[in-house]
């Protein structure tokens, strides 16, 4: 028995130390950079000094402006095709690179991916001018990290949260296994105060479902979930079609056209 319980404090040990140290290498994974500098792209700096890219759709009709924030494995490079999207549906859009990813420079952790968010965040308000009232914070995966912590953080219309965890380390363990965490939307999104949009797959095998339905259900703020059935973690939008847009559009009237 005291073998026994030796090797679990032993592994236990292994345990936060490998979440201590390794595990920013585990939840940033930046892919061979998908894009090249050129004019089209803006060159941000965050308060920590560092260089990262972003990309601006504008639309003259558009009253709403998504601050689009991607998942772990992609870049800016790779999601332009998703925010042309966007700016199609009617929306003026805005995509911007984390520490480390594509051209930028620096290293991804947690406390920077918040530095480039507030870097874009206040690019919209300082320089194309426009109004918090008007931006809509959206996060895919690790991204609505960035995206909810933005909304508690700054005022904005609202937030949409796609595919979204509780916290890093649970959509390894489910369970609290450690006295540390990071990225704890769970804990934040108590705190939000405007409208939440939550868009998950019934069959995500990266973030399982679970994690959507609970920060839904813990938001207390006007709300909406958005039930993507037989639906994986990257192919929502591709797999629900013009229903995805018209729940956006849908959400965005019922929340937000009073104001």
């Amino acid at each position: 028995m005291r073998l026994i319980i030796i090797n679990i404090l032993i592994a236990y040990v292994a345990l936060l130390l490998a979440a201590y140290f390794l595990s920013d290498s585990i939840i940033f994974q930046p892919p061979r950079t998908g894009y090249q500098d050129n004019l089209e792209l803006i060159q941000l700096r965050t308060s920590d000094g560092e260089k990262i890219f972003a990309y601006y759709l504008p639309n003259k009709n558009a009253k709403y402006t998504l601050l689009v924030s991607h998942g772990n494995a992609r870049d800016l490079g790779q999601i332009i095709p998703f925010l042309n999207e966007i700016h199609d549906h009617g929306f003026s859009v805005f995509g911007y690179d984390y520490h480390g990813y594509g051209l930028s420079s620096g290293r991804p952790n947690e406390f920077n991916a918040y530095l480039d968010i507030e870097a874009a965040y206040n690019y919209l308000i300082q320089n194309l001018h426009i109004s918090p009232e008007n931006i809509i914070s959206y996060g895919h995966s690790l991204g609505a990290a960035m995206a909810l912590d933005l909304a508690v953080q700054k005022p904005v219309a609202a937030v949409i949260l796609e595919a979204p965890f509780v916290t890093a380390f649970r959509v390894v363990t489910r369970v609290p296994l450690v006295p540390f965490d990071k990225f704890n939307n769970l804990k934040k999104i108590k705190l939000l105060k405007c409208p939440l949009l939550v868009i998950h797959g019934t069959i995500d095998r990266i973030i399982p479902f679970w994690h959507g339905k609970n920060l839904y259900d813990a938001a207390l703020v006007p709300k909406q979930f958005y039930v993507v059935k037989n639906v994986g973690h990257n192919d929502i939008e591709i797999a629900a079609g013009e229903e995805y847009w018209d729940t956006i559009s849908s959400f965005i009237k019922q929340n937000l056209t009073k104001k």
